[in-house]
């Protein structure tokens, strides 16, 4: 089941939860009693009750997610604002080469060219780097986050009867209808919240935390005009 998680995150979680069977054998049964599960259990017993529920809301609305988010984009700033610098410095530079290009001589303004597309070339080197490391980290702070919700929504649907908990905000979902009180993610917020309590929340991270550096304005180098 956490491997299904991760496979289809990326800040954005898409699974399907079947409910798990209850323990075919008693402890202390035979080997090839536990072996064979009896045909009993091969059929649900009772009404079906499916949930949905909204994956990412759900954990991003949790408040170790909130937590975990937060501490991300902090520990991402150095970098972003790293970054944030040098695109500045390659803008400030094709700036002046747009506005005074005319008036420069011809090799200041080609060691202007170079310079710029030197540091545009290492920024985006550096931008590489960035977003691997924002990746990776995403990365592990969801294969966390992921395997505790599992955890909670499989114990909320034991606990709650119900066989099929699909997630919604995954738009390959094939539910065109859902009562509104079939929807559980409100209740798995409260449930992860007591069983993962935090000791302060911060403040809800917003709908789509920056992680990716921002690229500098495309730099179009210009060419000297020829005096008459």
């Amino acid at each position: 089941m956490k491997n299904r998680i991760l496979a289809l995150v990326g800040l954005s979680l898409a699974y399907g939860l079947a409910v798990p069977a209850q323990a075919l054998t008693e402890q202390g049964a035979p080997p090839a009693a536990q072996s064979a599960p009896p045909a009993a259990h091969t059929a649900v017993a009772g009404p079906t009750k499916v949930g949905i529920i909204q994956a990412q809301a759900a954990l991003l609305g949790t408040k170790d997610g909130q937590r975990a988010v937060a501490e991300l984009n902090k520990k991402l700033d150095p970098t972003k604002a790293a970054l944030g610098k040098k695109a500045d410095t390659i803008r400030e530079l094709t700036d002046k080469l747009q506005r005074g290009g005319n008036a420069m001589a011809d090799a200041a303004k080609a060691e202007l060219n170079r310079n710029i597309a030197d540091l545009t070339k290492a920024y985006n080197r550096d931008m590489e780097d960035a977003q691997a490391e924002a990746d990776n980290e995403n990365r592990k702070m969801i294969e966390e986050l992921s395997g505790k919700i599992t955890k909670v929504i499989d114990n909320y649907a034991v606990a709650n009867g119900y066989t099929l908990i699909l997630d919604v905000s995954n738009q390959n979902t094939p539910v065109l209808y859902a009562a509104n009180n079939t929807d559980i993610t409100a209740d798995v917020i409260a449930l992860y919240d007591k069983t993962y309590p935090v000791a302060s929340a911060p403040a809800a991270p917003k709908p789509a935390p920056a992680t990716t550096p921002v690229k500098p304005a495309t730099t179009t180098p210009v060419t000297p005009k020829k005096q008459p």
